[in-house]
């Protein structure tokens, strides 16, 4: 099932992981990236559930692109507990060209295969996915 515009098949455990986040809370974070070799999205890593905002920022390149879910946890005005899934497009000033078009191309049919997304984000610095603009972007 690959992608006409990018060639990029999506690996069955992005979505074994990704609903086991939405389902189960089994972990904070999932960083996806595409693998050129074998031609297809894959999980680059799994943050645990007790890992911060900042452990998950932490674990991105600062030179390649990434697709991301960040499961963020926050409390309404009223004082309700809630969670909203996050999905961050990762797209760094300083990546390649190539890097970054192959993202971008492949990054909406990926995004369809993960039911559940309830914000999506593109970042091309830490400042545009900050702590400040998840909240922001939560309520």
């Amino acid at each position: 099932m690959a992608n006409a515009a990018s060639g990029m098949a999506v690996d069955d455990d992005c979505k074994l992981k990704f609903l086991e986040l939405k389902a189960k809370r089994t972990y904070r974070f999932i960083v996806f990236k595409i693998d050129e070799k074998q031609k297809q999205v894959v999980v680059e890593k799994l943050g645990e559930p007790n890992l911060t905002y900042d452990d998950f920022a932490a674990t991105l390149p600062a030179d390649e692109c990434r697709y991301c879910i960040y499961d963020f946890d926050f409390v309404t005005e009223e004082g309700c507990q809630k969670s909203k899934i996050f999905f961050i497009a990762w797209s760094p000033d300083t990546a390649k060209i190539r890097s970054k078009m192959l993202y971008a191309s492949s990054k909406d049919r990926f995004k369809r295969e993960l039911d559940g997304i309830q914000v999506e984000l593109q970042a091309t610095d830490s400042t545009e996915m900050g702590l400040d603009v998840i909240r922001g972007r939560a309520n």
